[in-house]
């Protein structure tokens, strides 16, 4: 490095302006406790999104590294970002939050939630074809958690629902997208007797609808 740029002044006025950003970004994710957008943020603070999305990288970049001290995690999602808390300090939030302990998923639940967000979107009939079993039950639970939702009808005789993964379902499971799953084998039905979705992507309907939560803490409570 020459001598010029090693003495070349610090631009402490723009220092001090990110430094400001970053402090009203935090402000806004700690108090929304859900996630926000980053086209939300950046029209509030005047920023334009990509610089909004990169601001936010590198704050999540410090906020999850390995020897961070901060309590708090930042999450960030194709188009947004939110706080929550680290897994290790549950049983310290439980206890002074008098937090009742929710038991984790039932089998049931996990096989189907597992069937839903490695082949969505799909119908309840394929997900009994690759169970072997009923799954009314464990389905109608995790629409209830949230952590599934309907997100069209298939173009076929009856019109069956379709399913997918929701954005809660990243948040409990620690996702920033579907595509950092953990690679598995594909679940398919007996003879591939139920296909997930026709080739055809005209043949889908999709709902307008959209489910949303904002608790500040949650997770998915046991049945």
């Amino acid at each position: 490095m020459s001598e010029e740029k090693k003495n070349a002044p610090v631009d402490t006025d723009g220092v001090e302006q990110i430094k400001s950003i970053e402090g009203a970004i935090e402000a806004i994710l700690y108090a929304a406790g859900y996630p926000v957008k980053y086209e939300k943020i950046a029209e509030v603070l005047g920023l334009d999104v990509k610089n909004t999305k990169k601001l936010i990288g590198h704050m999540a970049e410090l906020y999850n590294a390995e020897n961070s001290k901060h309590g708090i995690a930042l999450l960030t999602f194709e188009d947004s970002a939110q706080f929550c808390t680290k897994e290790q300090y549950a049983p310290y939030i439980r206890e002074a939050l008098g937090i009742r302990r929710g038991g984790n998923l039932s089998a049931s639940s996990m096989e189907v939630l597992a069937i839903v967000a490695y082949n969505q979107p799909v119908t309840r009939s394929f997900i009994d074809q690759v169970r072997g079993v009923d799954s009314s039950y464990a389905v109608n639970s995790l629409i209830d958690k949230a952590l599934i939702a309907s997100c069209g009808r298939l173009d076929a005789p009856g019109r069956p629902m379709l399913y997918a993964t929701t954005e809660k379902f990243l948040r409990v499971f620690g996702l920033r997208s579907l595509s950092e799953l953990p690679e598995t084998e594909v679940m398919l039905p007996p003879n591939d007797a139920v296909p997930m979705i026709p080739e055809n992507a005209d043949q889908v309907t999709i709902d307008s609808e959209e489910n949303e939560t904002s608790n500040r803490y949650e997770e998915a409570d046991g049945e």
